[in-house]
Order: C-alpha cells, then structure tokens, then sequence
C-alpha cells in the first residue's frame, strides 16, 4: 500500500537539473549585470515552475530542486555561523575530474543564528498542496571533505569540542526548519557512505583517522541534530558516494557501515544508492529494524539511457528478500544535479525516470 508519511513510496533525492534561464541568470548576477532581486524573481519563477512538474509526473514530495544553490551543500554550510567561503589550492578529485575550487573554512566557534534556508524551504512550502521537502548536508560535511586543515587550530585546538559545536548547531538549525513548518527533512550523507570505500578508508587512516570511529562520529552528529525535533516530523538520511558531472568518488557494498546505519543512528529512512555494482548486494538490508525504512535508488542520475519498469520490478523483488516489501520505496540514486553543473542528461529525460519511478511504485505497492 502507499504511504500516506514520508518517506513516500515514490520519492527522490532532491536537486534537479538548472533550466538554461536559470543557469544564465546566475552567469549574469556573477558578473554584476543583474542586481540580486532580479536573480531572487527569476529563481522564484524557475523554482514555481520546477513545482508544478514534479506534482505533474506524481510525485508526493516537492523540492525547490536546490535552484538557489551552487553546491549540494557548501551553501548550506557557509551560513552557519563560524564557517567562511575559501577558495582552495585545488577541486576535490572525483572519478576523472576535479570539482571547482572552493570549499569552507572554520574559523570562528559554531553556531546556529539563522539561515537564508529556512526562507528557501518557507517559499516551497507556500507553493505546493504537496509535502515540501528540505535537504541539507549531514554534519559530517564539515570535516569529512577536507579534514582537519581547514579547521582553526586556534578556535578549536580540541576536535571533541568542535564536534560538539557543531552537532549543537545543527541542533538548532534542524529545529528552525521545525519551527517554520518543515516536517520532511533530508540530510545528505556521502561521508559514511565514503567509509564503504577501502581506499578511502585507508586514506582516512593514513591521515590519523580511524574509519569505524568517523563513521560513530558521523552517526551520533545525526542523532545531535534531530534530538529536538516535533513527534511528527520525518528525518531521512541519504546515503551517496559522490555525484558530480555523472562522475563519483567511492565503491563498496554497505557491510563496513552497516552496524552504524541500522543500529546507532536514529534518522526515520534511507535514501541508498543502488544503482550499479559500485554500491554492493542488498544483503546489508538484513540488519535492518522492522520500524525502519528503505527507499531504493535504482534509478540512475548519471545517464540519460530510460531503466525498464520490469528491471526495476526485478531489483525491488529481489531486495524484498532481504527485508519485508512494506519497508520499501524507490526513488533516483541521487539527485540530477548536486551542483549547478549537473548530471550529464537532458532535463526530458530527467522527467521520464521520476515519472517511471511513479508508475512502478504504483504498480508494486498500489
């Protein structure tokens, strides 16, 4: 049967493709030749349209499709108090390519005081009858990305203490998208999901980390965040070893996280990447809870090529073995644009898989 809470039976991760107005907007307000309420009027009108497509192809939750953001989640993170925009010597390597250059810095105490966000999430939530859906990057982030070197020695000398901070801060920032009415929240996770990588576990190990400890670390920062949240607001946690251009970072199956995911860390649902080989058996679905949720993301964003509503069918069953179908939904791997780059595909075919996705998950479940 469907469900009537999120997660929704068919659901998707969030950011979607820039539409060309958009895109040139952008371009013109960087260069000075369009103030910044002229760039606000053209997101309004492009995240308004965004809307109505996802409630056209079925969708139950909506999404602003991260249209006012460069990144998945720097943006996010440059608003919280203590944290500062810097450009870095060089992008971080995915499979290939390197992103843009640019990452952020701590180099005051953190904290929470309010974000330009919470406006972005208020905008969605008064233009749609549908559920509006906020995502922002889990805590990890902050540290995950670039590691202890752009932490301020001098604030934080102590990493507990940062830490600390910071799992206070989203704390608060959690609490304020409660308090404006979001009940279905998204925290977006690649560091854990990285920690399934062996390379990357060594690398982390190499730099003085241990693996198992980080990924507890990263666990408890989501349990911090979500600590003072209403009774009937969803948390989700979405789980992705990197998307940048149709690009990635890591592989490996979940079974290195997987005592963290299902028995430490209390978020409502998972959004996991399922797309390829890269992302392992669904046997790591076993240690799931019965009060647990799934959502599958068997559908790619790094291509445009249309998955067949059979193979799709196929996968679910076969997922079904592992744990009972009622813990199931089915949504994209990841978004279609984690940065304002995007996926290499066109925005038709973009439309088709969410609407594909809608049609299986009422096939399967009604």
């Amino acid at each position: 049967m469907q469900r009537k809470k999120p997660p929704f039976r068919a659901d998707h991760v969030g950011s979607l493709l820039r539409p060309p107005a958009l895109k040139a907007a952008r371009e013109k307000r960087a260069k000075g030749e369009i103030s910044a309420a002229e760039l606000t009027a053209i997101e309004d009108r492009e995240i308004d349209n965004v809307i109505r497509m996802q409630e056209e192809v079925g969708l139950s939750a909506v999404t602003d499709g991260e249209f006012r953001r460069s990144w998945w989640h720097l943006d996010f993170l440059w608003g919280l108090d203590g944290v500062e925009r810097y450009i870095m010597d060089q992008g971080i390597a995915f499979a290939g390519v390197q992103t843009r250059a640019e990452g952020a810095r701590v180099v005051g105490k953190l904290g929470f005081s309010g974000h330009p966000m919470i406006a972005h999430f208020k905008f969605v939530a008064a233009h749609t009858g549908r559920t509006p859906k906020i995502t922002i990057p889990a805590p990890s982030a902050l540290y995950g990305r670039s590691g202890r070197g752009p932490i301020s020695e001098a604030i934080y000398p102590d990493l507990e203490e940062f830490f600390a901070d910071l799992g206070a801060a989203y704390r608060k920032a959690v609490r304020a998208f409660a308090d404006a009415g979001c009940r279905y929240l998204q925290l977006d996770e690649v560091f854990i999901a990285m920690l399934c990588d062996p390379n990357y576990r060594k690398t982390q190990a190499g730099r003085g980390d241990d693996p198992q400890k980080l990924a507890e670390h990263y666990g408890d920062l989501i349990n911090t965040a979500m600590s003072d949240i209403p009774s009937d607001m969803t948390i989700t946690m979405h789980l992705c070893r990197g998307n940048y251009r149709s690009t990635h970072m890591g592989t490996g199956g979940y079974d290195p996280v997987a005592d963290v995911l299902f028995d430490r860390i209390k978020v409502h649902g998972y959004f996991m990447e399922y797309d390829t080989e890269r992302a392992g058996s669904f046997e790591p679905l076993r240690r799931m809870h019965k009060d647990q949720t799934v959502v599958l993301g068997l559908v790619t964003t790094k291509t445009g090529q249309l998955e067949s509503k059979d193979a799709l069918k196929r996968r679910v069953e076969e997922a079904a073995r592992y744990v009972d179908l009622d813990q199931l939904c089915l949504s994209p791997q990841c978004g279609f644009a984690s940065t304002e780059e995007g996926n290499v595909l066109a925005e038709e075919a973009q439309w088709a898989k969410l609407r594909t996705i809608v049609e299986v998950a009422q096939d399967i479940w009604g």
